[in-house]
């Protein structure tokens, strides 16, 4: 309950709950609007695991990113501080992000270009990293100094969007594991960061929540590479700017575990030839070539379904984030 008149600890729950509310109903609102829409112009893909041909409507992430922003600038009129030059810079990173994943789905540009494309775009964050410590347990602090600005930095953010972009392929997978992330990370700061800097987080955690009910199983839109990678590009830079490098590390355990058993794959290709997706038996479960990526693991070993899979790693991934939560640094 409020006190009144508010405390300042009121004026800052009131202020949470609005910027997480707004852009919630947003996208909401504009959900049920949009889907249709895209149907009619022709965006959209196969679900790949479903035994009928499905065609779902495409590129969700960009609604998403679109009003996650739009409520933000909204916002501003009421609460001067909700755009702090980190803010800003944030978003101008999450939208490069945006527009490189937008652009990964109309060409192929090449590993080597990715790269270096997505190692600058995360380059603005820099100037915003007022310590190079890092807090490592049973160690302590660590000064990595110009290692840590030029090359953890503006790495981390890219390695954490393309981990979530990789651990993805059934209905609702990525956004909910995604919104479990976003969702530990805004705790985590409210408990021992500097909030007012992380209000744009706030915003796409409230966004995401109300995304994920359209894309949770069965899914009604994907969101795509714009996205995947530009909430992966909003994670990594939450965890770079608040200093949740270790931390953050943990919570991203299973993304890290399914890149690493996607790198085993690639190098036994002649033993395990790659496939993208599995398919769905006639009795609702679903079958998948191997268990070399973390989200196969239990439909290789058992009769389960495409949302059963879900839930699995978002418990998991959970997890990790409990631990993480507790982890200083």
């Amino acid at each position: 309950m409020f006190s009144f008149p508010p405390s300042p600890e009121d004026y800052l729950s009131i202020m949470l709950i609005v910027f997480f509310l707004v852009p919630f109903l947003f996208v909401m609102a504009a959900m049920p609007n949009i889907i249709p829409k895209l149907k009619e112009k022709g965006h959209y893909v196969r679900d790949m695991y479903k035994k009928t041909f499905t065609e779902v409507p495409g590129n969700g992430g960009l609604i998403l990113l679109l009003f996650t922003i739009f409520s933000l600038s909204v916002l501003t009129l009421f609460y001067g501080k909700a755009i702090t030059p980190i803010n800003f810079t944030i978003i101008v990173v999450v939208v490069l992000f945006a527009l490189y994943g937008l652009l990964d789905d109309m060409v192929n540009i090449g590993r080597p270009a990715k790269l270096i494309l997505l190692y600058y775009c995360a380059y603005p964050l820099i100037p915003f990293i007022t310590s190079s410590l890092l807090i490592i347990p049973f160690i302590g602090q660590v000064d990595l100094s110009l290692i840590y600005l030029q090359l953890i930095i503006p790495t981390y953010v890219p390695v954490v969007a393309n981990l979530i972009n990789m651990h993805s392929g059934f209905n609702g997978l990525a956004p909910g594991l995604s919104l479990i992330l976003l969702s530990t990370l805004v705790l985590k700061t409210l408990v021992s960061g500097d909030i007012y800097n992380a209000l744009f987080f706030v915003c796409l955690t409230g966004g995401l929540l109300a995304y994920f009910w359209f894309e949770n199983y069965p899914a009604r839109i994907f969101w795509g590479n714009i996205g995947a990678l530009s909430v992966g590009a909003a994670i990594g830079a939450f965890i770079v700017t608040q200093g949740f490098i270790i931390s953050g590390f943990i919570m991203l355990i299973p993304h890290t575990v399914n890149f690493v058993m996607y790198l085993y794959w690639r190098l036994n290709r002649k033993k395990y030839p790659l496939v993208k997706f599995g398919s769905e038996r006639e009795d609702g479960t679903i079958e998948v070539p191997n268990p070399l990526t973390l989200k196969w693991v239990l439909p290789y070993y058992f009769r389960i379904t495409e949302k059963q899979g879900a839930y699995a790693m978002y418990g998991l991934t959970l997890l990790f984030c409990v631990i993480g939560f507790y982890v200083p640094g």
